[in-house]
């Protein structure tokens, strides 16, 4: 008798899950003039391409390949940012779907010239869909959760999930209503 991979109720195999930790990370970047806005301070969207960096490297690691930016949630700008802040983007896996994944950023900044701790200064929610080749859609390992921390984060993003197809399936019943009342945008 051969042993046969477990397989899903589509009777596809499952793929075996992956610890939170195996593809968390931190990306650090010192701030020049060059990232700054107007205002002096560094520009929300250079810190924007940082968190996505740092999100697309953790949901292509946990993927095991390709991954693209499906939706940013939430990015929370809590404190500005100077020149010569050493910026540190920490990101992990909190949920995965059956080709998604939502990855949750921290934002630190900290004096590059001081041994002040960072203060975080931003925050953000990125959903991620892996593909392949072909850029169609393809299955990812489920997330295991390995701590108390961990399981909060697992059970928030399910709760954002599910605010984000509700909110797209009103928008949808909204846009297909003003359609059957006559209403062209």
């Amino acid at each position: 008798m051969t042993d046969q991979p477990a397989t899903d109720e589509s009777g596809t195999p499952e793929i075996p899950g992956k610890p939170t930790s195996a593809s968390r990370t931190t990306l650090s970047h010192i701030m020049t003039h060059n990232d700054t806005n107007l205002l002096g301070t560094v520009h929300g969207g250079v810190i924007m391409k940082l968190v996505d960096d740092a999100a697309g490297a953790v949901a292509g690691r946990h993927s095991g390949g390709p991954a693209v930016t499906a939706s940013m949630d939430e990015m929370a700008f809590l404190e500005p940012v100077r020149v010569g802040d050493l910026v540190h983007v920490k990101a992990q896996v909190n949920w995965t779907g059956r080709t998604s994944m939502e990855v949750g950023v921290r934002v630190l900044a900290e004096r590059w010239n001081e041994s002040a701790p960072p203060t975080q200064v931003g925050s953000a929610y990125l959903v991620f869909a892996a593909v392949d080749a072909d850029g169609k859609p393809r299955r990812v390992p489920p997330v295991v959760p390995e701590t108390e921390r961990d399981k909060r984060r697992w059970q928030e993003a399910q709760i954002r999930r599910t605010h984000r197809l509700a909110r797209r399936r009103a928008i949808m019943e909204l846009r297909e209503q003003r359609l059957a009342d006559g209403i062209e945008d």
